[in-house]
């Protein structure tokens, strides 16, 4: 007989059933996530996201597992350290990392995408230069400038009377008196700087009561900004700059106010890595002497005579400068993107695309070469707007873009020269210029590549040779990329914008207007500061262009730049004014750890600040993460006693255990560079006690480091994966604008090795890099040796 149940029970019966049977067909729980929900979630969330006021950033990185585990075991829970250690650590450290720490777990739960974004203010400014410069040529346009160091001089006057002859020629000749004969001599001048007095440029042959000189040639803006330029004169000079329209001088002091010396100054915005005409006119006439000076104050720099290195005798022709005025990109994620949309910045593309249509206009006739009244002149200037158009797209138009943007606004203008305006605008004003994302088919193809490489490398459009390139089916594998980018590193732009990286990566906004106490640092001005700027460039410069161009040396050289000036206030007297190179014990330099310039950003005005150099080290140097700290502490001196050194104040400062789970790093990482003091000076005193600069720290992979000044940092960072992880990843998101892990889990872990692969080299690095923005990712590997 059969088991019958009641009607009632089938329900409750049926529930039991299915709840058996999921509990037998579902996967046991991780038992890393049971320790993880009770001692890791409260703090970084249920799925790692982050908990606001606890841990706000999400719990990802670049560890391994095992390393992973060994931090957890050190560092986790916070204030309940070492309750989590063994099998447990390596349990709850494997679920974390297959769950959503690790690059593939952050790639399978949460895909990044890449930003839709628009140009950046550099890159609009650089585009739109390049763009009307497509149709100009000359160094600078379809070649680089590269001409000899200095201007060009061309020095006009009357000849002297040779011995016994009359200051005036009185033989008539048709009846006419003639005077003497006119003399003149050309010449390459390291600088524009002549103190004549009473005599001529040239006292034994040319006259001195009256006389003419004109300088021209190029001057070099390494960086962007407001630059300043001043005549000193007692006579009469104009200056032009970038544009040499007669009428449109800079300066314009060609009336003499003698006998008094004047300063005449003007300033102007110039974008940086770019040569711009320079023309000089000089006079004297019946003065009683005669001088002339041409000074400069860069964006970073303090007034002086322009340097013979910054002039060039090439004579390039106009450059359009984009000078509106836009809304600051985003910068929350730590570099430049333009991912934020506002209606000032839709009125400043709105401002500049007009500029940008007036210069157009007003140089037509250059620009699409015709001329007014010529027979074929709307032919030229239909051409000239194709050209325009695909020049800004980055490739060739279809037939729906010619009409859309050229062929119906011809239709419908008043003039063919009101069409070219618009054109200019619509275009200047299109998503497809604005947004290089969209000027992609749907398939990438050569075209896209030429685009993306030139966005990468130079912030700008491709220039003729990579859309030759591209016409020719020429750049779609990866040795015919790395082929174009391997040209493109050694072009102005690429340096440019490398400056910019440096900038970032070390955090130099912070020395900008970094007065320090003169009571305290007597001599320390404007004019060390700024020579102090150059000399890290410059070392920045030798090293990375070198054959070599090892990421290593950046961190290791044991030497510096320095001119006259600074080889005095750093006890090392050289001799002249140029950059030298001069080296230091081993002990005492190592690379931009220890160059003065970093240093004295790195501190405040009165004393060392070994917690800003700290934190500096652990992420920028060192590439470990800090977790942002529980509430802000203040440093103030008055609250320690007078006898303390500084490392004995921070020492009292951070004691506290919440401190410390940061500042056990952070802290001895800053003590490494107590031997210097807030402007970068040796030092081995602090308050009149010794300097204790030693101090030890354990990384991420559980290996203690022992430090006893900067040499131990930069040898331990020279071969660590998370220092060169750190550059990496930094130069990564400065040339491309994106996250690496954007183009795919191993993208990082790949371009690592393949720098490991070539003894850290820099400049190959980049081609890396720019090979992962154009082809998305792929084939990296290929031709990378």
């Amino acid at each position: 007989m059969a088991r019958t149940f009641p009607h009632s029970l089938l329900p409750s019966l049926a529930l039991g059933l299915l709840t058996a049977y999921a509990s037998a067909a579902a996967p046991a729980e991780h038992p890393g996530a049971v320790i993880y929900k009770k001692m890791c979630q409260e703090c970084h969330g249920g799925k790692g996201q982050g908990v606001k006021d606890k841990y706000d950033d999400p719990l990802t990185g670049d560890l391994t597992l095992d390393a992973l585990a060994r931090k957890i075991e050190r560092t986790m829970p916070e204030d309940k350290e070492g309750t989590c250690v063994g099998e447990d650590a390596k349990q709850v450290a494997a679920y974390i990392y297959e769950a959503f720490y690790s690059a593939a777990a952050q790639a399978r739960s949460h895909p990044p995408d890449q930003d839709l974004s628009r140009l950046t203010i550099a890159q609009y400014r650089t585009s739109v230069m390049d763009l009307i410069g497509r149709f100009r040529m000359g160094p600078g346009f379809d070649r680089p400038v590269n001409a000899e160091a200095g201007l060009k001089g061309n020095y006009r006057g009357v000849e002297l009377p040779k011995p016994g002859e009359p200051a005036v020629d009185t033989t008539p000749k048709n009846g006419i008196k003639a005077k003497r004969p006119n003399y003149k001599f050309d010449r390459v001048d390291p600088q524009v700087a002549f103190h004549f007095g009473a005599d001529s440029p040239d006292k034994e042959k040319m006259e001195a009561e009256q006389f003419s000189d004109t300088w021209e040639g190029s001057v070099v803006a390494e960086e962007t900004g407001m630059y300043e330029f001043m005549l000193k004169t007692e006579n009469g000079a104009r200056l032009w700059i970038n544009d040499t329209t007669e009428n449109d001088a800079l300066i314009d002091a060609w009336v003499s106010a003698g006998p008094t010396v004047r300063e005449e100054k003007k300033s102007m915005y110039l974008v940086g890595g770019r040569a711009y005409r320079l023309k000089l006119d000089h006079f004297k006439f019946k003065e009683k002497s005669a001088s002339i000076e041409l000074w400069w104050k860069t964006p970073h720099g303090v007034m002086e005579i322009i340097p013979q290195h910054a002039l060039r005798t090439d004579r390039p022709r106009e450059l359009m400068i984009v000078r509106t005025s836009f809304p600051a990109d985003d910068r929350s994620v730590g570099y430049e993107r333009g991912t934020s949309i506002s209606k000032a910045w839709d009125q400043a593309t709105t401002e500049a695309a007009m500029a940008t249509a007036e210069h157009v206009e007003e140089n037509l006739n250059e620009l699409a070469g015709t001329k007014d009244g010529a027979p074929d002149r709307v032919e030229k200037l239909k051409k000239f707007a194709f050209t325009f158009v695909e020049a800004a797209f980055c490739r060739p138009l279809t037939e729906e873009q010619k009409q859309i943007y050229v062929e119906r606004l011809f239709a419908s203008a008043k003039s063919p020269e009101q069409a070219v305006k618009r054109v200019v605008l619509f275009t200047l004003k299109s998503p497809q210029f604005l947004y290089p994302e969209l000027r992609e088919m749907e398939k990438p193809d050569d075209f896209a590549f030429a685009s993306r490489l030139a966005l990468a490398l130079w912030d700008s459009i491709p220039d003729r040779k990579l859309i030759q390139a591209a016409t020719s089916g020429k750049l779609h594998t990866p040795e015919q990329i790395r082929a174009e980018a391997q040209r493109m590193l050694g072009d102005a732009r690429t340096k440019a914008k490398l400056h910019g990286f440096f900038h970032q990566w070390l955090e130099l906004e912070r020395a900008e207007g970094n007065a320090k106490d003169m009571k305290i640092f007597p001599g320390f001005d404007d004019s060390v500061l700024a020579d102090l700027r150059e000399s890290l460039f410059a070392f920045l410069d030798q090293v990375v262009w070198s054959p070599q161009s090892d990421y290593r040396q950046l961190l290791q050289a044991d030497y510096l730049l320095l001119n006259d000036r600074l080889g005095k206030f750093y006890g090392k007297p050289v001799q002249g004014g140029e950059f030298q190179q001069v080296a230091f014990d081993p002990k005492q330099r190592a690379g931009v750890v220890t160059h003065p310039y970093l240093l004295a950003s790195l501190a405040s005005s009165r004393a060392t600040s070994p917690i800003h150099r700290g934190v500096f080290l652990t992420r920028n140097i060192v590439g470990l993460s800090l977790r942002p700290p529980p509430m802000a502490v203040t440093f103030d001196e008055s609250h320690f006693n007078p006898k303390l050194t500084m490392r004995e104040k921070i020492t009292e400062l951070t004691r506290n255990k919440t401190c410390m789970s940061c500042h056990s790093t952070i802290n001895p990482l800053g003590f490494s560079l107590e031997n210097f003091d807030a402007i970068g000076r040796w030092r081995t005193k602090d308050n009149n006690k010794p300097v204790n600069a030693d101090g030890e720290f354990a990384d991420d992979e559980g290996r203690v480091v022992h430090l006893t000044g900067p040499r131990d940092i930069v040898n331990y960072v020279a071969g660590s994966p998370y220092g060169h992880r750190a550059f990496i990843r930094q130069l990564f998101n400065h040339f491309v604008k994106q996250q690496p892990l954007a183009y795919g889990a191993q993208t990082l872990e790949d371009l690592q090795k393949t720098f490991a692969a070539s003894s850290c080299n820099v400049q190959k690095l980049l081609v890396d890099i720019a090979l992962v923005a154009v082809m998305n990712g792929k084939n990296l590997s290929a031709g990378s040796q």
